[in-house]
């Protein structure tokens, strides 16, 4: 990574009704659409540990992509708005934990609104705007 870039992690947790293939198709199908953007890199993380009160431990459960963004290219918004959006498109119940600079949000099925105004005050934090 280079010394203007800041990683951002996405950690993915699928409906929890789903089969473990179906959760890893999930975490595939948003690590593609982020990779579209333009950023530095998208790779898949090292196995992240499930959170209290989820049904499964196993890896497949729980998938980290780790995305490189340029610090000065501004993508940080186009990133949360495909997160937004790739959530928005599904029925399931998924689950998406967006990690930059040690600061967690954490994006689920929360009312249009909620999450409008949740998602608009991070990004101003990470974006001085």
């Amino acid at each position: 990574m280079a010394d203007d870039s800041v990683d951002v992690a996405l950690v993915v947790t699928p409906d929890p009704e789903l089969d473990p293939e179906a959760g890893e198709r999930v975490v595939r199908r948003l690590r593609a659409e982020v990779a579209a953007l333009d950023v530095e890199s998208v790779r898949f993380g090292a196995g992240v540990p499930a959170p209290p009160g989820t049904k499964g431990t196993d890896p497949v459960t729980l998938g980290a992509v780790i995305v490189a963004l340029s610090a000065s290219g501004g993508v940080f918004a186009a990133l949360i708005d495909t997160v937004r959006d790739w959530l928005g498109r599904s029925s399931a119940r998924h689950r998406v934990s967006v990690t930059i600079d040690g600061d967690t949000i954490e994006l689920d099925r929360a009312s249009d609104a909620e999450r409008e105004a949740l998602i608009d005050a991070y990004v101003r934090r990470h974006t001085g705007g």
